[in-house]
């Protein structure tokens, strides 16, 4: 199907991160776009605002009678959408063209200099702050973000003019094989999605498949440390680092008045003096990626470091919803043992002798599963534990598998086991000091009750 033939675009799963993007880059082209989802979210209702037509139950009467059309209409699916889904059956019976989100973004990419970023974690962060840096810069970009840029207020950044694409290379369903970066970044690989991969060599063996179709003279910039051998002898590889040894790193870093000051030691300099809102050391490590990423591109010192001061972060990563002088709310994503471990000790660098409550809602019963032991000591890295039941998104129940897999091996004398719905309840006579929300499920329905309740018990 050629873009002249594309008329409308109908997406199966519009609500997702990546599956919005796509549906307001559509829009912004000019097309007319609706779609499904499950349930409706604040991502939805912007959507909707935009003037995209969106429904929420699995009825082919519910679909707008001009995406009926196959040789007119674009049909775009989320992998997590199951091949039972009526609306999905209906329009494979009717020869429709069907193309999962991945398969479009590697398209939309292909007459692009893409600047992609893969990892089992840290990527969204890292591509949003890459998009920003080359947003202010003259070389400006396209992106596709997995969140909230708090900049753009928006996953999804248009250029009528640059010749760069922000792509967040995602390894779920091996969607980034569909990527074929001139500049590519590899954040972490650690052992996730396992109901895909099954183990964590097979994880290895897709990264290494990804890393391999960096174009002829590419750049390949990888967290020092992981295990992964490029094949590819064309490219030219570049290791990052929060602290020393990597081609960059951090030096001197420190906070003033509520932000990291650090330097950057690149091949060739020291790059004096930057710095970063976004709190957590971990944003500095992902600074330094994005650096690095934004310097090999040709960017110049002086536009990244002025920029990067200006970098407002992203939604439900490191988002600090309510803050006074003793009392402090964070919400995170965190949704793999990896990322509790570096929210909770960032957090716990941050507010050194505070007491830190943890909410956390497990995401899959198949990660749950797989990760009980891990994820309960992540979370013994708590003062106090509130857990909450699996938020199933794309499975079904799986026999013997619920949150008490982890709630019995945390050591922790402080923990509690509730549904979600008893929260807000809960959080009423508790003490706070420091609270995390963690998770990629529907906690994030639960940001502003909390933030009204500690209004009200803390003011603000």
């Amino acid at each position: 199907m050629k873009p002249e033939q594309i008329h409308r675009v109908y997406f199966i799963g519009i609500g997702g991160i990546g599956m919005s993007a796509l549906a307001r880059y559509f829009k912004s082209a000019g097309k007319h776009v609706a779609g499904y989802d499950r349930t409706p979210t604040q991502l939805t209702e912007e959507l909707s605002g935009s003037g995209i037509d969106i429904h929420y139950e699995d009825d082919i009467r519910a679909v707008p009678e001009e995406f009926l059309a196959p040789d007119e209409t674009l049909i775009v699916i989320t992998p997590a959408i199951p091949d039972t889904h009526s609306e999905l059956q209906y329009f494979r019976s009717k020869r429709f063209h069907i193309h999962k989100r991945a398969e479009i973004l590697g398209m939309l990419s292909m007459d692009k200099r893409a600047v992609c970023v893969a990892g089992t974690h840290g990527k969204t962060t890292v591509a949003t702050m890459i998009a920003w840096l080359m947003h202010q810069s003259d070389f400006g970009c396209s992106a596709f973000l997995g969140g909230i840029s708090k900049n753009f207020n928006s996953n999804y950044l248009h250029s009528d003019t640059s010749e760069y694409l922000i792509a967040e290379a995602d390894e779920y369903d091996r969607s980034f094989l569909r990527l074929h970066p001139e500049i590519a970044v590899v954040t972490a690989i650690d052992a996730d999605h396992l109901d895909i991969y099954g183990s964590l060599e097979e994880v290895r063996k897709s990264f290494k498949a990804f890393v391999s179709q960096i174009q002829r003279e590419g750049k390949l910039i990888i967290k020092q440390g992981i295990e992964l051998q490029p094949q590819n002898p064309w490219i030219e590889v570049y290791t990052y680092a929060l602290e020393g040894p990597a081609d960059y790193h951090a030096k001197n870093i420190r906070i003033e008045n509520g932000r990291y000051h650090f330097d950057v030691v690149t091949p060739v300099e020291i790059i004096r003096n930057l710095s970063l809102s976004h709190p957590g050391l971990v944003n500095v490590e992902n600074a330094i990626a994005a650096i690095a990423a934004t310097i090999i591109a040709g960017l110049s010192r002086e536009k990244i470091k002025k920029s990067l001061a200006g970098f407002s972060g992203i939604m439900r990563r490191f988002d600090v919803i309510y803050q006074t002088g003793k009392v402090v709310y964070v919400d995170d994503y965190a949704h793999h043992p990896k990322e509790l471990d570096a929210i909770i000790g960032s957090v716990r660098k941050l507010y050194p002798g505070r007491k830190i409550t943890g909410i956390f809602q497990p995401h899959l019963y198949s990660r749950t599963r797989d990760f009980a032991v891990e994820f309960a000591g992540s979370l013994d890295k708590l003062d106090e534990l509130i857990l909450l039941d699996i938020y199933p998104a794309r499975e079904l129940p799986v026999k013997n598998v619920s949150s008490d897999l982890i709630f019995r091996d945390v050591k922790l004398k402080n923990k509690i086991l509730i549904a979600k719905g008893d929260l807000t309840e809960t959080l009423k006579d508790r003490n706070i000091e420091v609270l995390i929300t963690m998770g990629a499920g529907d906690i994030d329905c639960f940001r502003e009750p909390i933030k009204q309740l500690l209004i009200k018990k803390y003011g603000g």
